[in-house]
């Protein structure tokens, strides 16, 4: 086995994160001793229930929302964030149109219950992005139609790392008065939000993407925001999310939202000097490498890397053999083949798809770690090259593609 597999460097975060351990502490008295349920009266209960006030509060100043009790519900991930977005807005305000308009390079918990509310009847506009993977607002507004209710936009890519113009965007849907939601997943924690400064009336928040416990997610709805509860039982969250809260897990977003907020500023400038290393670097070092995604309005934890003639799973299989983690695009996708379509969304050939390597870092990484994976990539890449019928045969690959 190799000697550096005992010492192993992570760059796939965006697949998952660790939990901070200032949120395993304050986590853990709400699955021992504080174990009340907060629709009860009693003191216990009221802990309990004072617990999710405090948590409400915590990942609303992450946000800018100004009324916590009113506007944070917690639910039991982001995915069911994203389902409760669109499937509530659209089966509430069904009368007012049937309209929803995505963008090409949504997640596929937006995607997906796209299609699945295209089948009952409403009607799906995805929006084309550009090269770089941004939304042009002009696009926007020639897809918008009398019956348009929802507008669906990520905040930042999960794959490709671009970030969207969401104060352009909501310019145009507040001026035809229809919603917008905001799938944050990605970026809530690593870049400021400002729902209010934004004009964004849902948000979806994730909790194990700010080093939070996984099982919990969250989403801000803008107060008088028309929308209906997905999941029935017995009332809770003000009646739009049934379901006994998960105090404990509540607790541990809210600490680490908190976390997020007061290290954001920080951990964002450590992050990008990393990252913009790793980009450099194999751009400069790598023949026939490339960055997907916005060159500079980007997360700063992501460089999405092209590497022509070269499989991303090679790689990453031989990355692991050195002790280095990484991935080829988005973990949700990952259990199937299919080729990423955010990918296909901005342009990048079927052949070039295949020689994708994601690196996400984290608070957690440091430039030792970037300078281990520096020194051992273009060495794999060189490898797997020399086997590569892609690689061999490009230049007529080129000429094919050109035409």
């Amino acid at each position: 086995m190799n000697s550096e597999m005992g010492n192993r460097v992570n760059f796939d975060y965006s697949a998952g994160m660790p939990v901070d351990p200032d949120v395993i502490d304050e986590m853990i008295p709400y699955m021992t001793t504080k174990y009340g349920n907060p629709s009860s009266l009693h003191s216990l209960g009221q802990e309990a229930r004072a617990a999710l006030l405090d948590a409400q509060r915590r990942v609303a100043k992450l946000i800018g929302s100004a009324d916590p009790g009113g506007e944070i519900y917690f639910t039991s991930s982001a995915t069911e964030s994203n389902n409760l977005a669109l499937r509530g807005v659209a089966l509430r305000n069904r009368k007012r149109g049937n309209h929803l308009i995505i963008s090409a390079i949504e997640h596929v918990s937006i995607t997906n219950v796209a299609k699945y509310l295209q089948l009952r009847g409403f009607k799906i506009t995805i929006l084309p992005v550009g090269a770089d993977g941004i939304v042009n607002v002009s696009f926007l507004k020639d897809a918008i139609e009398p019956g348009t209710i929802l507008v669906s936009i990520m905040h930042a890519n999960n794959e490709i790392g671009t970030i969207q113009p969401i104060e352009e965007l909501s310019s145009v849907t507040r001026s035809e008065g229809i919603l917008l939601h905001v799938d944050a997943t990605g970026s809530t924690g690593k870049i400021p939000i400002d729902v209010a400064r934004l004009g964004i009336d849902l948000l979806t928040i994730p909790s194990n993407d700010l080093s939070g416990p996984k099982g919990v997610g969250g989403i801000f709805i803008k107060d008088g925001t028309p929308i209906e509860p997905i999941i029935f039982g017995g009332g809770q969250q003000r009646g739009l999310r049934s379901a006994s809260e998960d105090i404990a897990a509540i607790v541990g977003m809210g600490k680490a939202a908190e976390i997020a907020e007061q290290r954001m500023e920080s951990d964002g400038k450590r992050l990008k000097k990393m990252r913009d290393k790793i980009i450099d670097s194999i751009l400069g070092t790598v023949e026939g490498a490339s960055l997907y995604g916005h060159r500079e309005q980007r997360l700063p934890n992501n460089a999405m890397m092209g590497i022509f003639g070269v499989e991303g799973e090679q790689a990453i299989m031989e990355l692991d053999k050195h002790g280095i983690s990484a991935s080829t695009g988005s973990a949700c996708a990952s259990k199937n083949l299919d080729l990423s379509h955010v990918l296909e969304a901005i342009g990048v050939e079927e052949v070039e798809r295949y020689g994708t390597i994601l690196f996400s870092l984290s608070r957690w990484n440091d430039e030792k770690e970037v300078d281990r994976l520096l020194a051992v990539l273009p060495r794999i890449i060189s490898e797997l090259r020399e086997i590569s019928p892609i690689w061999k045969f490009r230049d007529r690959l080129e000429e094919f593609y050109a035409g």
